[in-house]
């Protein structure tokens, strides 16, 4: 992978801070292995929890017996259904009121899946919770299951029978045939501008469910303080939902728990549903003691979330001139056994990919989220648009195709353009766009112009080129709500306190180099204190690409909050007006506008430093600490965009598929820290990479997973990912902060349409199921001859 980041500055900005490569604040100790993750920070004398969980696809517990564990030494406690709160609940991290189903309880008398939660273990050590799980005796009445999604709506099977599921509002559940959500949106006849139209393109799609996979699996740690609150230190990227999610599971007011957390092995969107933090919640409560959960790799591939699997038909229609006049979008997604983020993961897909081609006379989008007894279904990067990105781009480049037009100028021709508007989105006028320059750029990189699509390079292998472009969303417009806090202190540096979780991507540095740019300071000034929902001021987390648009537009307000309360009181100190001041170099600074006055007051003191400024204000006799504060919630989520280029070798007699090199250039808007967002849009790009040609969430035929270890579940290496290029083609977000937009999650949507783009262009095969695997390239290839 190439050591190097392009951008092309379209901003008039002159910063000290933003647009600098500073290294993460937090990358040294890391590096070192300083102890900041949860299993660092747990009690030695902690309980170990397991859990017992269903070997059935779907069953319901006829009888448990626990009497045998519970008699072995150093067992402090077991729990079955019979033993814990009968309260609904989500474990999907989103705002208040949730769209997410309350369809589940701690434990419950039916199994769902195979990895279902059956009872819950405490003990001394893990060697004893292990023994003691063996030793319970559970008789299940095993019942059909529901295990293929295209069959799911009207099933005789009703995965979810139970009266009291709840929804918080109508997400179109029709809970009796299985469906958990239902999202229509028509605008225009599609089927009269198909009908026009000189050409239809149209495919059907299987965007497969994949692993997060990440360094470090879910896990969470609890105890009570000395007020008999829960404390839960938890490896999440929503804390604050994970308050609300504990409270409400546990039956429990929300101020008697207390969630922190510490630096986080990667999520990917899993860390955005809860996985542990209850049932280690429900066994301090019962013991009194402290009590960990570790979930070992097999139970994070099989008893937590994945990415979405789904069925997607699409059709498209252009007129003569290439201009794409209807675009009909039909989408069944599988949920599995929970509904945690089905209606907004279905609703994304429409979402972001309905607005990128705004030339359109009528769009229709039907989708449904459906129950199965499989492994739940959660949030994961791209959200929905990943899926969205890799049918319908294929279907671009499918309508390119017929009407013999070069996919790049098809695009160029039809997509959104800055101040343009489109059906999807008539109230919205898109405030940035770098998308046609990002296009011109990635064709330039992989020398798109210069060489044919397909060419021979062997007697048996053949290289050729493929592109698709997608966008993604800022933060939920509307929904999400950030806050910040940032303290002068008594040494004239600052304290930043914000919700905003980072989860290796490097959030706390941006958001320190945003303050440090507005408080005309060094980054090393900025103290960045983690996340403590008892400290912090509430953020929503790390999803939604929220981080940059909505905690650091917080932040930023903030700290001009507290600037100009340092101006304010410098202006005191120095009596003169605040007019006259200018924060400058950690100093106040009198600039009198008037050279005369300037004679005329030569006895006063020019400037106050921000030390001595803090001291005055916070230390002795001081009567005010300088604080800023700030709450964001945006009314857009504007949108970021990437074209991906990709170049792929296929072996024409095993259908082996090389990625020779990848292409990906950027409009996040301003770029805040080039090195973190090139870091970001790498690891987006490769985890896109696994999606379209290894990573496959496989089952048996009686519903088992298969893919429960990193030995069948293949994610790529490095020496499978090629040259991977990323160049950054800047706009300017008039919203966002210092006109930035998000970057983290729109990297991972376009590989999958480019590679299979590519590799219909050197075989003729196009893959419609992902992955993109040899068997399927060499039996496409067989079905042709």
């Amino acid at each position: 992978m190439k050591d190097r980041v392009e951008i092309n500055h379209n901003s008039q900005l002159k910063t000290k801070q933003v647009g600098k490569r500073a290294a993460k604040i937090d990358g040294m100790a890391l590096v070192i292995g300083k102890p900041f993750y949860t299993d660092d920070l747990a009690a030695a004398n902690a309980l170990i929890v397991k859990i017992l969980r269903s070997p059935h696809v779907f069953a319901r517990i006829k009888s448990i017996d626990t009497a045998r564990a519970e008699k072995l030494d150093g067992v402090e406690c077991i729990l079955t259904y019979k033993d814990v709160p009968k309260t609904r609940f989500t474990l999907a991290g989103q705002s208040y009121q949730e769209p997410s189903p309350y369809d589940r309880l701690i434990l419950e008398e039916l199994v769902r899946y195979v990895g279902d939660e059956v009872a819950i273990i405490a003990a001394v050590d893990e060697k004893t919770a292990v023994k003691a799980m063996n030793l319970i005796k559970v008789e299940y009445e095993v019942l059909e299951p529901i295990l293929n999604f295209e069959q799911a709506i009207g099933h005789s099977t009703v995965v979810h029978p139970e009266e009291d599921l709840h929804c918080n509002f109508e997400i179109g559940m029709v809970k009796e045939k299985n469906v958990v959500a239902t999202d229509i949106q028509v605008i225009g006849d599609v089927d009269e501008e198909l009908g026009k139209c000189a050409v239809v393109a149209e495919g059907v799609y299987y965007p497969q469910a994949q692993a997060h996979a990440m360094m470090e699996t879910y896990r969470a740690f609890t105890y009570l303080d000395h007020l008999g609150r829960l404390v839960v230190v938890s490896s999440t990227q929503v804390p604050f939902h994970v308050r609300r999610h504990v409270a409400r599971a546990l039956e429990l007011p929300t101020n008697k728990v207390r969630v922190i957390k510490p630096r986080i092995g990667g999520g990917f969107g899993g860390k955005q549903t809860s996985s542990g933090d209850v049932f280690a919640g429900i066994v301090t409560l019962k013991t009194g003691k402290p009590a960990k959960i570790i979930y070992d790799r097999q139970e994070t591939f099989t008893s937590t979330t994945s990415r979405h699997a789904m069925r997607l038909k699409v059709r498209l229609g252009a007129d003569e001139e290439g201009y794409i006049r209807a675009f009909d979008l039909e989408v069944l997604s599988d949920t599995g056994a929970y509904g945690e983020h089905a209606s907004t993961v279905l609703g994304c897909v429409g979402h972001y990919t309905l607005p990128l081609y705004n030339k359109t006379r009528a769009i229709r989008f039907k989708g449904q989220a459906v129950y199965t007894n499989k492994m739940p279904a959660g949030a994961f990067r791209g959200y929905g648009a990943t899926q969205g990105t890799f049918a319908v781009e294929s279907t671009v480049n499918r309508l390119a195709r017929k009407l013999g037009m070069d996919p790049t100028e098809l695009r160029l021709k039809n997509i959104i353009r800055e101040g343009e508007t489109s059906l999807h989105t008539e109230d919205f006028r898109l405030g940035s766009s770098s998308l046609d320059r990002c296009i011109l750029k990635g064709k330039e990189l992989i020398s798109w112009n210069e060489r044919n699509l397909r060419r021979q390079v062997g007697p048996h292998k053949v290289r050729a080129l493929g592109m698709a472009v997608t966008m993604q969303g800022s933060g939920i417009a509307h929904i999400d709500t950030a806050s910040a806090e940032i303290r002068l202190v008594d040494d004239g540096s600052f304290v930043l306190l914000h919700g905003s979780t980072d989860n290796g991507m490097g959030a706390d540095t941006i958001l320190a180099q945003m303050a440090a740019e507005v408080l005309e300071t060094e980054l090393d000034k900025i103290v960045v204190h983690g996340v403590d929902t008892d400290v912090s001021p509430y953020d929503p987390g790390a999803y939604a690409s929220s981080g940059t648009y909505v905690s650091g537009t917080a932040v930023v307000k903030a700290a001009e909050d507290l600037k100009t309360k340092i101006l304010e009181q410098g202006a005191k100190y120095l009596e003169v007006t605040v007019e006259e001041v200018k924060l400058i170099e950690d100093t106040v600074r009198w600039i009198p506008k008037d050279s005369a006055k300037n004679l005329k007051d030569e006895a006063k003191p020019k400037e106050i430093s921000l030390k001595k400024l803090a001291e005055l204000s916070v230390l002795g006799m001081g009567k005010l600490q300088l604080v800023g504060h700030a709450t964001f919630g945006g009314e857009i989520s504007p949108p970021p965009y990437i074209a991906g280029f990709a170049e792929v070798e296929v072996d024409q007699e095993t259908g082996k598929v090389d990625l020779i090199q990848y292409v990906a250039v950027v409009d996040c808007g301003t770029v805040i820290n080039p090195s973190l967002a090139r870091i970001q849009a790498e690891g987006g790009v490769v985890q896109g990479i696994g999606m379209a040609l290894f990573e496959d969430v496989k089952y048996t035929d009686e519903g088992r997973m298969q893919t429960d270890s990193f030995m069948q579940y293949k994610i790529p290496t490095r020496k499978d990912i090629g040259t991977v290029r990323i160049a950054f083609e800047e706009s300017y977000e008039p919203s966002g902060p210092f006109g930035a937009k998000s970057v983290g999650e729109v990297v991972a949507n376009t590989p999958a349409p480019a590679i299979a783009d590519a590799v219909y262009n050197a075989v003729g095969v196009s893959i419609t199921h992902l992955p993109i695997t040899p068997e399927k390239v060499f039996m496409g290839m067989l079905e042709q001859k």
